[in-house]
């Protein structure tokens, strides 16, 4: 079977790692740009449409805790967990583990002798853990990924699990959560209380991309969850306590060629609402009419936001050393919600070295909310905005 014809040339080669040992992993180098796995980006870049793959092209009914669990009729998905940490002695980390599932071709593609053997699997998965690290204005990342075989990589449903060698997300035998990963001389072990049931985002769980047939997802997030553990930083442990953000999503479709990025926000504020915005861009970097966003409030009923509903001004720029220019500060106002924000990144370059780079970091929020002062946390991720110096 020729992969590429599935994928693009960048998981090819993870495949080709993968099929050598197993499963590979990347580590932070500044002095070169591709250390690391796919990033969503990478993953909706595929070509090869959705022929053979379930698509997501009609109203779904979720059910949980089945649909924390894998869903690999599909293409791709991926679990995100996002969040910002507070230790007893002030110090303040922001944190990502990011795990990916894609598919080399649909099941039924497989002959029965490779469906039978140990060995053989047409699913990859891959992963990305970064820490933000304030008082030591510190960002670090790695990469993983594996082929499902073995053991090595997997996901379930029931009890809920996702993993990398030791990397996982999922829930313990009394159903609670955890979220454990390690890398570049930080280590988290925490336990994730979801504080409020899951949100649909676009129609009913339906998020559109475009007005392609196939370029939808099922979508969903948790946007509040509580995380209490440990991180430990150059071996001293320290006790952690938090909020983090889950967002799921599973389809087979892909970006629209005039399509190259999206900024998604993923804010929580201190009144217990919650905004989550993403903005598509057209080449020219206006923004594509599929944009949407969902409000929360703090009792968790929650309402779809349209691009008409958010104006996002982006007021600051940051460029990074390795190429790109990205937004850097941004003001929010989502009149339907009587919202009037500020949305600032706590550390300049956050920036992920993967395939393609980009950009994903802890925010501190700041404005008003029905003319009351309200603050608040959160996560933004820039996509599509990363360049390769000019020679």
């Amino acid at each position: 079977m020729q992969l590429t014809r599935y994928l693009p040339a960048l998981i090819a080669c993870l495949v080709s790692a993968c099929s050598e040992g197993g499963s590979g992993r990347s580590g932070e180098d500044r002095n070169s740009p591709e250390v690391g796995g796919p990033s969503r980006l990478g993953v909706l870049q595929e070509e090869g449409g959705a022929l053979g793959f379930a698509v997501a092209d009609r109203p779904y009914a979720f059910s949980f805790p089945r649909d924390h669990g894998p869903h690999p009729a599909y293409r791709h998905e991926w679990w995100y967990v996002t969040g910002n940490l507070d230790a007893a002695d002030g110090s303040r980390f922001g944190f990502e583990l990011t795990f990916f599932r894609v598919a080399l071709a649909p099941d039924a593609t497989q002959p029965a002798s490779e469906q039978s053997s140990a060995w053989r699997t047409n699913q990859i998965y891959a992963a990305h853990f970064a820490v933000t690290d304030l008082q030591r204005k510190r960002f670090r990342f790695d990469s993983r990924y594996s082929r499902e075989a073995l053991g090595l990589a997997g996901a379930q449903g029931e009890p809920f699990r996702v993993w990398i060698d030791d990397w996982s997300l999922g829930s313990d035998a009394s159903g609670e959560w955890t979220l454990r990963a390690s890398a570049h001389g930080y280590a988290l072990d925490l336990n994730v209380t979801p504080l409020m049931a899951p949100v649909l985002n676009g129609e009913a769980g339906l998020s559109r991309r475009s007005d392609a047939a196939n370029a939808a997802s099922y979508y969903y997030s948790v946007p509040r969850l509580a995380v209490r553990g440990t991180l430990t930083r150059d071996g001293v442990a320290v006790d952690v306590q938090g909020l983090a953000w889950l967002d799921r999503e599973w389809g087979s479709g892909s970006l629209a060629p005039d399509q190259v990025g999206w900024d998604w926000f993923a804010l929580q504020l201190d009144d217990g609402s919650a905004l989550m915005v993403y903005s598509w861009r057209w080449k020219d970097g206006s923004q594509h009419p599929a944009s949407a966003g969902t409000w929360t409030a703090p009792d968790g009923s929650y309402r779809q936001l349209t691009p008409g509903d958010v104006q996002i001004d982006i007021t600051d720029h940051w460029v990074s050393p390795r190429g790109g220019r990205y937004p850097a500060r941004w003001r929010l106002r989502v009149p339907a919600a009587g919202l009037d924000i500020e949305v600032r990144p706590v550390l300049a370059d956050q920036e992920l070295q993967t395939n393609p780079r980009y950009w994903e970091g802890a925010v501190d929020v700041q404005g008003t909310r029905n003319e009351q002062k309200v603050a608040g946390r959160g996560y933004v991720e820039l996509v599509g905005y990363a360049r390769e110096h000019q020679r």
